[in-house]
């Protein structure tokens, strides 16, 4: 019976465009193929994603209806001592696996962040890069390499959460086994060419899940307040350990950088404003009939 070391947890729904590139790159990892198993863990798709899934060594199952319920699926169905779970946009580097695996053997971690770059097509997708390099192995990062007797032990992810579960499943994660290391082999996050209107739009679709993550801490937790709160989010976290020297040597994506988080904030203020007004409109309604 071969053994297998790690269990690649792929969620899709409606990826064809993209889950191609990603499982292709899985098979070119210089880890062995024969000690790693791909769940694709699909929700429903109605485009190709599943016959693209057909074709690579890949079991396929269908469960929604969101990520976290998708993850967890694949977890319990995972014979891997290891777990990584992946985005269908995502492409990994070669080494990977590799560094993930001799990491965790050879300096006794249960989990590990792994950096993430953005790539896709003109200047916004380079302002995405830039951003996201200062967020790694911070509390807006999110460990996506780890033992999976760990992940069973704090009970996965929570399936109340959309948006923020990964946020919630790290914390959890912390709480047992400290703060995760990190690789130096990296993951490439494909946002194709930067559409504004769809960025927002997705950003607004996973926000709609942190009042339930933000009750379930509480508003005064320290984490919570550095997540949301305005001083973490737009110095903090650009500044701290000596990163704010990245902003003065690339003074332009570092501008745009801020655009892109105030319109971010503005949306995000946009619809807290509009959810108030309606909530008055339907007390003030109930009032008078």
């Amino acid at each position: 019976m071969k053994r297998i070391d790690v269990s690649i947890i792929i969620t899709t729904k409606n990826e064809e465009r993209h889950i191609d590139d990603c499982l292709r790159s899985l098979q070119d990892q210089t880890y062995p193929q024969e000690q790693m198993e791909i769940i694709v863990v699909d929700n429903n798709s109605t485009d190709n994603t599943k016959e693209i899934v057909s074709r690579f060594n890949a079991q396929v199952y269908n469960k929604g209806p969101e990520r976290s319920a998708q993850r967890n699926f694949g977890i319990y169905r995972a014979t891997g001592k290891y777990i990584l779970y992946l985005d269908a946009d995502m492409i990994l580097s070669e080494d990977v696996i590799l560094q993930c695996v001799s990491r965790c053997e050879d300096c006794g971690l249960a989990a590990l962040y792994i950096s993430e770059r953005i790539i896709g097509e003109g200047f916004w997708i380079k302002v995405r890069d830039f951003e996201r390099s200062f967020y790694d192995a911070t509390c807006i990062d999110a460990a996506r390499f780890f033992h999976k007797e760990t992940a069973l032990n704090i009970g996965g992810f929570d399936e109340s959460l959309n948006g923020p579960e990964d946020w919630d499943f790290d914390r959890r994660l912390r709480a047992t086994i400290g703060k995760p290391g990190i690789t130096h082999a990296v993951i490439y996050h494909n946002e194709g060419k930067f559409n504004l209107c769809r960025y927002l739009t997705k950003k607004l679709y996973y926000s709609r899940g942190f009042a339930a993550y933000i009750s379930k801490w509480g508003k005064n937790d320290l984490e919570i307040r550095k997540q949301f709160g305005f001083r973490y989010r737009y110095f903090g976290v650009f500044i701290e350990n000596g990163k704010w020297k990245k902003l003065f040597v690339h003074a332009l994506l570092a501008s745009g950088m801020l655009l892109l988080r105030l319109a971010v904030g503005l949306t995000y203020i946009s619809l807290r404003w509009k959810s108030r007004s309606d909530l008055r409109r339907i007390k003030q309604h109930e009032k008078y009939n």
